[in-house]
């Protein structure tokens, strides 16, 4: 883990032992365990150390879902978008376009990385800004060939204009992942039944808590159906960390560049969209350095 994620992870748990405060002996208990575990754990992830901390705070606090509210207001925010922008999508000149720009400005609906964001802004800067990586005619063209597609869910809000992407390509058997209890802001099967995800597609839980997909920790059945689909929709950044390691050529991932860690990561700059897939990137690389060769042979 990178030594700014502890920032980030500070900064967060501050917040959550505002809202929901621990007697005095109990918090300095949790952040005894918080620190050391920071300081300590230099095996996992930044998304299995997240679980770790929110299984600590719940055992103390007894509250399960610290994140409740928050994902009803994205809810209730992003639906009053989506009764907006569907008109606009439909009558679009390129309808494909137009609710990818909106599945990825969605992303910024991210209790994990900031209390404080304004969709509105974020969305008119997303029809105005080009992809930092585009990939997206290549993903367009897998979604027309792909007789299957898992789409990994990421946050609540978010997961309102990931129905609208769906119902825009109208696919016929597009199978949505939620997180199998409540972690941060993620979504999970009641977050996906009240936007009405299920009207569009097959909703199923990875099995697990973290938030991110972590396929060591995930449950057979979604293992079943991710080794089976032929193209995989990666939304935000915490899916990104537990898969882009894996190098698969069916995984097209889909967020908002929200830290430096990531920015660095995939080489863009902070704030950025991105429509990522690596084949693609590789592909694009290999014409590059194709132009770049017969250039010189030409000179």
């Amino acid at each position: 883990m990178d030594n700014r994620c502890k920032t980030c992870f500070t900064n967060n748990y501050d917040k959550l032992l505002k809202k929901n405060p621990l007697s005095g002996c109990e918090a300095l208990a949790f952040c005894g365990f918080f620190y050391r575990l920071l300081d300590n754990d230099d095996n996992n992830s930044s998304p299995e150390i997240q679980r770790v901390l929110q299984h600590k705070l719940r055992e103390m606090n007894g509250v399960v879902d610290p994140y409740y509210k928050e994902k009803q207001q994205s809810n209730r925010i992003a639906f009053k978008l989506y009764n907006e922008w569907k008109p606009k999508v439909l009558a679009s000149d390129n309808p494909f376009d137009l609710a990818l720009r909106l599945a990825i400005a969605g992303n910024i609906m991210d209790y994990g990385v900031d209390h404080v964001f304004d969709v509105q802004k974020t969305i008119k800067k997303s029809l105005h800004t080009e992809f930092a990586i585009d990939h997206s005619a290549a993903l367009k063209q897998r979604i027309a060939k792909a007789k299957s597609i898992l789409y990994l869910g990421d946050n609540a809000g978010e997961i309102v204009f990931d129905k609208l992407f769906i119902e825009t390509i109208m696919h016929p058997n597009v199978i949505f992942a939620v997180k199998d209890a409540p972690i941060l802001n993620d979504v999970t099967f009641n977050v996906a039944e009240d936007v009405g995800m299920n009207e569009v597609a097959d909703v199923i839980s990875n099995g697990y808590d973290a938030s991110s997909t972590l396929l060591n920790k995930c449950s057979k059945e979604f293992l079943d159906v991710y080794h089976s689909a032929d193209l995989i929709i990666s939304k935000g950044q915490g899916n990104l960390e537990g898969l882009i390691n894996e190098k698969d050529p069916r995984i097209f991932f889909l967020f908002m560049v929200k830290c430096e860690v990531i920015a660095e990561r995939v080489g863009v700059e902070k704030g950025s969209l991105v429509v990522f897939n690596q084949v693609s990137e590789l592909t694009h690389v290999r014409q590059e350095s194709s132009k770049t060769l017969k250039s010189t042979w030409i000179s």
